[in-house]
């Protein structure tokens, strides 16, 4: 983290984003860096993590989605390398190469997407995600049709215009914040995880 904006201690945070923190380093055996960063600022800790846990977890408010996990973490790894942010291409192609289960395809994304070996439907997916990323001011009707061919609905698509958006804002407050990725999500998914 950036001297100008040091992270808070957990001992320093409020009780709600304490336990959610340390349910986090429960389950990943680590604090990722982005959880201490953002709680410096505790209602914007809320608001944040809110939402994203709505976009990239749509099951925990109630909303389903044709999107799966593996989905979401390619547009996220995707558009955030398109804005060079690397704590969310580092972090977040960490949890792509665990839900796809192809330790290669989140290096393949994060670098030249066009050329990752995936499917169609998840190339028009980041199709979309990268116009919405760049040239949103251009998207119109027609951008819509191919994830439609590809059996996305209208919701589906919603969800990767909001995820792509979420993470620009995401992207840009990590890097100006200097925050970088935790050790730990190098070698996520790429060697087998020790059990407990």
């Amino acid at each position: 983290m950036s001297p100008r904006y040091p992270a808070p201690t957990l001992a320093d945070l409020p009780d709600d984003i304490r336990a959610k923190v340390l349910e986090v380093q429960e389950k990943a055996g680590f604090v990722p860096n982005v959880f201490l960063a953002f709680a410096r600022r505790p209602a914007e800790w809320r608001a944040f993590f809110a939402y994203h846990d709505a976009l990239m977890d749509p099951e925990s408010v109630g909303r389903s989605s044709s999107l799966t996990k593996g989905d979401r973490e390619m547009i996220v790894t995707a558009t955030s390398a398109a804005n060079q942010c690397l704590y969310c291409v580092v972090a977040h192609g960490a949890l792509l190469r665990i839900y796809e289960k192809k330790p290669l395809v989140a290096d393949q994304v994060a670098v030249n997407w066009r050329k990752a070996d995936i499917p169609p439907r998840q190339r028009a997916m980041l199709e979309f995600a990268m116009k919405v990323c760049n040239q949103s001011h251009e998207l119109g009707d027609a951008d819509f049709a191919p994830l439609h061919a590809h059996g996305f609905d209208d919701e589906d698509i919603w969800d990767i215009a909001a995820i792509t958006a979420f993470f620009g804002l995401s992207n840009r407050m990590a890097s100006f914040a200097g925050m970088l990725p935790n050790p730990e999500f190098y070698l996520m998914g790429r060697v087998p995880r020790e059990k407990k």
